[in-house]
């Protein structure tokens, strides 16, 4: 593809040589003279002026280098749209793979790729289009809309809804059950029934080996929009909002509550009960275990305002120094306090 209708396609501002062939797109260190790269970090700034990209895309306030770039207002979005232009992942065409099992009950819309060892349940309703790879199972009376991706080994258990667009990666489980178990007279625990499905909203995705609790009652509710990533933890009952990120590993307890737009980054997590606002951001390994109002960063664990504990950290990496100080001023003082009782600066 030539650099001029690249930057046509991308809706970007060309400035360098339109009929420069590009072959691919990769990263700001190792693209070479055909491929093309990105700038969306200031801290890669410098990178641009050394690579040997055929061009890099860039913010229109970009200075300028001696490469050809691309000028538009997100760089990281177009370089993402790039990658699809020129990498095609495998299509997989209609059909049943005889090995497949579906039950005479179930529903498949039209244009749908059933891989090997597929299991489908009674009463299930799967909407067009559809890509289910191989040992792919879905549990009777799931719902489903239409494009449903589920790779390899995901599983959706009994009555769960998906909306449009829902994307499984492999391994991923949505509706196992909860986390639910009461102490009877004898002091062993006792299941309690996990009734409630979940409901997954449009153009979810849920990372490989993601687990989504089904509810004890009521639902377990994920917004269209949300991304769950790999190794996140869902409990039952817990509710997340529209375009919401649960990065990898992080975990809600259960009947937990997070609004649109947060982001949960890697390792965070919830205590059960507990409601986060929309906008909320929790950085690595925060741990929170109240309610957070609209719009607030947290860190740390327990989680506290994130300016707050940025200071904090900076103290605690000083303690060592501050403790040697703290000991040569009581030194000070045992040895020679001042007449009127004040302790010389040091």
């Amino acid at each position: 593809m030539k650099l001029g209708e690249l930057a046509s396609r991308l809706g970007a501002e060309l400035r360098g040589d339109p009929a420069v062939e590009v072959t691919g797109v990769k990263g700001i260190e190792i693209a070479g003279p055909t491929e093309i790269t990105f700038v969306a970090n200031p801290r890669y700034s410098a990178l641009a002026r050394t690579t040997k990209a055929a061009a890099v895309l860039v913010e229109p306030e970009f200075p300028e280098i001696d490469r050809p770039t691309l000028r538009l207002k997100n760089p990281y979005l177009a370089f993402s749209r790039a990658l699809g232009l020129f990498y095609q992942p495998p299509l997989y065409p209609p059909g049943i793979h005889e090995t497949a099992v579906i039950d005479l009950s179930a529903q498949i819309g039209e244009g749908a790729h059933i891989g090997a060892y597929v299991v489908i349940g009674a009463g299930v309703r799967l909407g067009p289009h559809a890509t289910l790879l191989p040992h792919v199972v879905l549990y009777p009376g799931v719902q489903a809309g239409s494009h449903l991706f589920a790779h390899a080994h995901a599983v959706v258990r009994e009555g769960c809804v998906l909306g449009d667009h829902v994307t499984l990666e492999n391994g991923a489980i949505v509706g196992a059950d909860g986390f639910g178990f009461a102490k009877n007279e004898a002091g062993h625990w006792e299941k309690i029934p996990q009734s409630g499905p979940v409901r997954l909203g449009d153009r979810v995705d849920v990372q490989a080996n993601a687990c989504i609790d089904r509810a004890t009652v009521g639902a377990t509710e994920i917004g269209s929009g949300a991304k769950i990533d790999n190794l996140v933890q869902v409990g039952h009952g817990s509710r997340v909002g529209e375009n919401t990120l649960l990065c990898a590993q992080a975990g809600l307890a259960g009947s937990s509550v997070v609004g649109d737009n947060a982001i949960l980054a890697g390792q965070a997590g919830v205590a059960g009960h507990c409601e986060l606002g929309d906008g909320v951001i929790l950085t690595a390994q925060s741990g929170v275990s109240h309610d957070v109002p609209a719009g607030k960063m947290l860190s740390g664990s327990p989680a506290f305002d994130n300016r707050i504990w940025l200071r904090a950290v900076t103290i605690f990496q000083r303690l060592p120094e501050l403790l040697k100080r703290l000991d040569r001023l009581e030194k000070r003082v045992q040895a020679s306090p001042e007449p009127d009782g004040k302790v010389a600066q040091e």
